[in-house]
C-alpha cells in the first residue's frame, strides 16, 4: 500500500456502521478474544501460519487488508498480524513450548467464533483459554477518565 491511500482502504463516513448490537440492543464495537494455545502443532511455519490466520479471517466474514508475519529464525516462534477491515488478528509463537498467544478482534458482521474453531482446527492444541472484551460498549461498567 503506498503513502497516498495509507488510511483510505474500505473507510466508511460513518464508522458506527460497524458497530455490533446484542439481544438487549446494547452497541458495542466489537468482540475481542484473548486465545492461548498450548500444545499447539505449526508454531515454527511462519507461510502456514498466515494461510491459517487469513483463513481464519475468511471464514469469519471477514475483509483482509494486509497481512505480515517475522520468523524469527531457525526453530524459533513467529509474530504475525493480519489487519482486517473488521479490525486485526495477531498471533505470537513459542514453539519450545507449544504456547501461542492469539487475538482475534472483528466488529460489523464478522464472527470472531467462527475464526477461532478454524484455528483451533488448523493449530490443533491441546489446551485452549480464551477471553471475550467486548470493545467500546456504549454502557462501560468501568468508567474512564481523561488524564492530563
Amino acid at each position: 500500500m503506498d503513502a497516498a491511500n495509507h488510511g483510505r482502504i474500505g473507510v466508511k463516513k460513518n464508522s458506527l456502521d460497524h458497530f455490533k448490537t446484542d439481544a438487549n440492543g446494547e452497541r458495542y464495537a466489537g468482540d475481542h478474544l484473548l486465545v492461548e494455545f498450548w500444545g499447539a502443532d505449526h508454531l515454527r511455519e511462519p507461510d502456514y501460519i498466515c494461510r491459517a490466520l487469513e483463513d481464519g479471517a475468511r471464514a469469519a466474514g471477514a475483509t483482509i487488508l494486509h497481512s505480515h508475519y517475522h520468523h524469527f529464525g531457525d526453530g524459533e516462534g513467529v509474530s504475525g498480524v493480519t489487519v482486517l477491515a473488521e479490525s486485526h488478528i495477531t498471533i505470537h509463537t513459542w514453539p519450545e513450548v507449544g504456547y501461542a498467544a492469539i487475538d482475534v478482534f472483528m466488529c460489523g458482521d464478522a464472527d470472531p467464533l467462527d475464526c477461532l474453531a478454524l484455528l483451533t482446527e488448523r493449530f490443533n492444541p491441546g489446551e485452549v483459554a480464551t477471553q471475550n472484551h467486548r470493545r467500546g460498549s456504549w454502557v462501560r461498567e468501568v468508567r474512564t477518565q481523561r488524564v492530563a
